[in-house]
């Protein structure tokens, strides 16, 4: 299943959950995670199943390769040799092109402008939190003419405040570089709130429309979970601009 949100003005947002897809286990089913160790014939075949769901051409999807930073790449036109770039933000203002996002307990953070047709895509995990990939996105979002006011900012499932255990020296660390993100477990142990620091960088970089999503990937088994199963598939995040 596939959630969905839009606007009026041509905003368009999709969470994919684990089911749908063609994928066996343990990626059951619609794993969308190319290094991962699923078939890399399945993953194409599931990548295309979801990009017609949301009715796109697979072609017109920009996926990144994820390594938990704070670079942020601008997406146009197919990437060179086919290989996307090492970041783990993206934008573009090219209308109709979708932004992907791959997590399995980071946020997946999506934003849009649809005033100024500029959308971007975040992958937020501790360290990408903390090297500030979502003020940076949202900065280079900027530099395509979107104006902070008017993003819209939605996230989708991702491991909780009160699931994500760490070292009391990584909350320590965590809250340091973004106050407010230090939490404590169900169980009393040391955590990090992540996507409450998303939602507090995005306050402090300008947007305003934020809604943060209640689903926790660790809780869920319509998910996958990289601290549950460790051996597991992605889901995605997509994002884009309809084209007028």
């Amino acid at each position: 299943m596939i959630a969905r949100q839009s606007t009026d003005d041509g905003a368009r947002f999709a969470f994919t959950d684990r089911w749908g897809g063609a994928s066996a286990v343990p990626y059951a089913s619609l794993n969308l995670g190319g290094a991962v160790g699923d078939d890399p014939g399945t993953v194409r075949r599931n990548r295309r199943l979801a990009a017609e769901a949301l009715g796109l051409d697979p072609a017109d999807v920009r996926w990144m390769h994820q390594v938990h930073g704070g670079d942020v790449a601008v997406a146009g036109e197919p990437w060179p040799g086919g290989e996307p770039p090492a970041a783990d933000g993206m934008v573009t203002a090219r209308r109709g092109l979708a932004l992907a996002v791959l997590t399995a307990d980071c946020v997946p953070v999506l934003l849009a402008d649809p005033v100024a047709g500029v959308v971007g895509a975040a992958h937020a995990g501790r360290p990408g939190l903390l090297a500030g990939v979502v003020p940076a996105t949202v900065e280079a979002m900027r530099s395509l003419g979107a104006e902070p006011a008017r993003v819209i900012a939605r996230t989708g499932p991702s491991v909780c405040g009160r699931c994500y255990e760490v070292p009391e020296d990584m909350r320590r660390d965590a809250e340091r570089a973004v106050p407010g993100s230090a939490a404590t477990t169900r169980w009393g142990t040391p955590a990090v709130d992540i996507p409450g620091g998303v939602g507090r960088q995005l306050r402090a970089s300008g947007v305003r429309d934020i809604v943060l999503s209640p689903v926790c990937t660790l809780e869920s088994d319509d998910h996958f979970s990289y601290r549950r199963d460790r051996t597991t598939g992605r889901q995605a995040g997509y994002v884009w601009v309809a084209e007028q």
